[in-house]
């Protein structure tokens, strides 16, 4: 989920904590746990400082390692002795616990985003993405953002968070409901697909679709059960040449593979340089794919200068590569 959602639920699981009896009968507990539920909210997400390193090592580690099994049980363990030390006298056990459930939830929640993360990690370097849930959810952010306001006026937290958590839980069944509807109007339009991607946008009935064949990639928008393929592509296997290879070692290119589950290339020549380019299919928008990865290399394959990431015009990526083709 997007941080804005992380913190709405770290404040809203604080209010909830009040149903501890050792959590409301201390402020200082009290305070300790609500500090926890928000930190602890946020924590496994401090990883989105690797962007400022570059997109490759961003793309390949976030949602990773800080989301794994020994993470979720490091990080609990770390704001509470810290937060224990800062406030004294507070029950540590019961501010693990506490704190211990928003990490948990910071990660359980992203699994149903299309991203996903390596949440099985160390046991298994898989990515878990169930494609339910788009990064920000309008609906889940303002219910948060409603509890929070009833919250402030008086309402009772622990009843209004329970009814609030109750609705959220029917609404995530309702959008694999949704989901799986748009899976099966999939299968109909394409009968003969492989591989099926399906991944929510901001809006509840609209949804991207992605789908492979033999012989083909589609490229669509579900709208409840209508299905629209706007691209078909002829599907080709990366060329096994001695440029491939060389582009393919690329950090930025590795790094895209390592995300991309479906993807196209194109391969074009330039004066005195070759340009490895993939495609990934799952973003399309607005009839531009975004999400890139582009190698330039010299007649004798070396690499020139290589990107990863979202780019929205082709000017704005020539730019990134400090390349104008004549």
């Amino acid at each position: 989920m997007d941080t804005g959602t992380h913190i709405v639920m770290g404040i809203a699981l604080g209010g909830l904590a009040l149903a501890d009896p050792v959590v409301a009968s201390s402020s200082l507990t009290t305070t300790a746990v609500i500090a926890g539920t928000i930190i602890g909210s946020q924590a496994p997400d401090i990883d989105t400082v690797l962007k400022l390193r570059n997109n490759a090592v961003y793309i390949r580690h976030h949602r990773g390692i800080t989301h794994s099994i020994p993470a979720v049980i490091l990080w609990p363990l770390l704001i509470s002795t810290v937060l224990w030390l800062i406030i004294p006298n507070v029950n540590f056990l019961h501010l693990w616990l506490w704190t211990f459930l928003a990490v948990f939830l910071h990660v359980f929640v992203d699994i149903f985003n299309s991203y996903g993360t390596q949440a099985i990690r160390p046991f298994s370097r898989k990515w878990v993405a169930l494609g339910v849930i788009n990064t920000f959810d309008p609906i889940i952010f303002g219910m948060h953002i409603v509890g929070l306001l009833f919250w402030m006026f008086g309402a009772n937290p622990v009843t209004t968070f329970l009814i609030m958590y109750a609705v959220i839980v029917c609404y995530y069944i309702l959008r694999f409901a949704v989901q799986a509807a748009v899976r099966n109007a999939v299968k109909h339009t394409i009968p003969d697909a492989k591989q099926i991607i399906i991944a929510p946008t901001m809006k509840f009935f609209q949804w991207r679709v992605a789908a492979l064949s033999e012989s083909h990639h589609y490229v669509g928008r579900a709208y409840g059960r209508s299905i629209t393929i706007y691209d078909k592509f002829e599907r080709v296997p990366l060329p096994e040449s001695d440029l491939v290879k060389a582009a393919l070692l690329d950090v930025n290119l590795s790094a895209f593979i390592s995300f991309s589950p479906i993807y196209r290339w194109e391969i074009t020549k330039f004066d005195q340089l070759y340009e490895v380019r993939l495609i990934d299919l799952r973003y399309r928008s607005n009839d531009f794919y975004p999400f890139v990865a582009v190698a330039h290399l010299n007649e004798e394959l070396e690499i020139v200068n290589s990107y990863t990431g979202w780019i929205f015009s082709e000017d704005k990526l020539r730019k990134k590569l400090d390349f104008m083709p004549n």
